[in-house]
């Protein structure tokens, strides 16, 4: 998996959007949400299905479902994607 240090800093949560390059070619996505430091953290990993045209979007869409989970709002426009 690839990050690229796209990670956000909400509150006490950590979250981290990833993506990997599938070898049909098509990249996945998913996003760790950690919380705590040391023996306390606590990390929950959420991992999509479905396909992306690029690793801009993979991340952008697992970002936009951690902040989403977390109960933020996080809109990005399609057309602000670039593949």
């Amino acid at each position: 998996m690839n990050n690229t240090n796209k990670n956000v800093e909400v509150g006490k949560y950590l979250v981290s959007p990833l993506s990997k390059l599938a070898h049909e070619g098509h990249y996945l996505a998913s996003v760790s949400i950690r919380s705590g430091r040391g023996s306390g953290t606590h990390d929950r990993v959420l991992r999509f299905t479905q396909p992306f045209g690029c690793q801009d979007e993979a991340e952008t869409y697992a970002r936009s479902q951690g902040l989403a989970w977390l109960g933020r709002n996080f809109n990005v426009a399609a057309n602000q994607l670039a593949c």
